[in-house]
This record gives C-alpha cells, sequence and structure tokens, in this order.
C-alpha cells in the first residue's frame, strides 16, 4: 500500500488545501493529512479544531485519514509507513522553502520522498492568511473555503476581531 502525507498548519484548511488533497488521494491508496504543530504559528482554531474541520470536508474521500502531530515531519512519515510526502506549491517562492524542507527530510528519512504538486491556477493566490484578513474584514469567502465550513471560520473570526 503506497501511503502519502499532507502536512500543514490549515489554519483553516481552504479550498486549495482540499484541491491538493483530492488529487493526492487519486494517487496514493492512503493519504494522512497531518494537522502539525507549528511553533512559529499562533493558529486561529486549536490542533483538535483544525483536524475536525479537515475531517468535515474529507468525509467524502475513503482513502483519507486526519491526523495531527508535534513530531518532526520525516519522523512521523517513517512511523506511519509513508515513504511520500505531499507539498502544494502556489508560487516560486514556495518552492525554494519546501525543497530545503525536502533536502532536511529526506537526510533524516532517507526512505522519504517529497512530490510537489502545483496548485490548480484558481488557487494560486490563495492562502490560510489570505482567507483570514478576508474573513476580518466580513468579504465572501465562497470562492475561498469549503462551504462546510464557512460559517466556523466567520463565527470564530469574528471572536477574535
Amino acid at each position: 500500500m503506497k501511503i502519502a502525507v499532507y502536512p500543514g498548519s490549515f489554519d483553516p484548511v481552504t479550498s486549495g488545501h482540499l484541491n491538493i488533497i483530492r488529487r493526492a488521494a487519486n494517487i496514493f491508496d492512503k493519504l494522512i493529512v497531518c494537522v502539525m504543530v507549528n511553533a512559529g504559528k499562533n493558529p486561529m482554531f486549536s490542533l483538535d479544531e483544525r483536524v475536525s474541520l479537515i475531517k468535515r470536508v474529507t468525509a467524502d474521500i475513503p482513502n483519507v485519514e486526519v491526523d495531527s502531530s508535534g513530531d518532526l515531519l520525516a519522523e512521523y512519515a517513517k512511523e506511519k509507513g509513508s515513504c511520500v510526502i505531499i507539498k502544494g506549491l502556489r508560487a516560486g517562492s514556495d518552492f525554494e522553502n519546501e525543497f530545503q524542507m525536502a533536502m532536511i527530510n529526506r537526510k533524516i528519512n532517507p526512505n522519504l520522498d517529497t512530490m510537489f504538486l502545483t496548485a490548480e491556477h484558481q488557487y494560486m493566490y490563495m492562502s490560510s492568511s489570505v482567507v483570514k484578513e478576508l474573513g476580518k474584514y466580513q468579504a465572501d469567502l465562497s470562492d475561498f473555503l469549503p462551504e462546510e465550513i464557512i460559517e466556523d471560520v466567520k463565527k470564530r473570526v469574528s471572536t477574535i476581531y
């Protein structure tokens, strides 16, 4: 069984993330979407909330599992029996950072490859940060978020700003 891990902070999971999830799930037998702890970020949603949101928007994809981890990604992948990390790329600047991380992960776990999936054109400008900023100004989020979680994000944004 070919298992891939798609890591990220997913705060919140966007339509761009969901596009990468669906495409990767078509390639692999099992895709683990893993919400990673990132000490450099101050998330809007808790780890458990982000896992829950992702489970809701991927409920129709039978080979997707949602998890969370505070471990090193390379070690987590090894523990899960994964040989591939999935990374979505929006622009050239994403590649530079992700390429460096891919090399580090491969150094830690020599059996681990990274597969880069380029964002489809309608998602190239999208990020969770942009979605949060738009939510702050009560913009229409229907082009940016899966329908199932728009109200959750609006509600959270309204309590923060």
